[in-house]
């Protein structure tokens, strides 16, 4: 096992041990679908691309892709990005 892999097996089991949020402790994304017309995304470490119709967000290791019509950022702020408009997916991306 990879010592990445024994890391985040403690921190899970800490995070559980102390009962704290594992977005927190596992330094994961907390994503928050509103019906399909806004997306929170909170834990981020900033925007890689930006279109009307293609949002990418770097969380941790991976990227969040949203796709859609009409995408706007409504806010970003340090911890917390808001995309507004019609989506249609939500992914991660390698």
């Amino acid at each position: 096992m990879a010592f990445k892999d024994l890391k985040n097996k403690f921190k899970r089991q800490l995070s559980d041990y102390l009962e704290l949020p594992g977005d927190i402790m596992l330094d994961l994304p907390k994503i928050v679908l509103v019906g399909n017309l806004q997306v929170f995304i909170e834990n981020h470490r900033g925007i890689q691309e930006y279109s009307p119709r293609l949002v990418r967000v770097v969380v941790s290791d991976k990227v969040v892709e949203v796709t859609g019509e009409n995408l706007t950022l409504r806010n970003i702020l340090p911890d917390e990005i808001c995309v507004e408009g019609q989506i249609s997916t939500v992914s991660f991306l390698s």
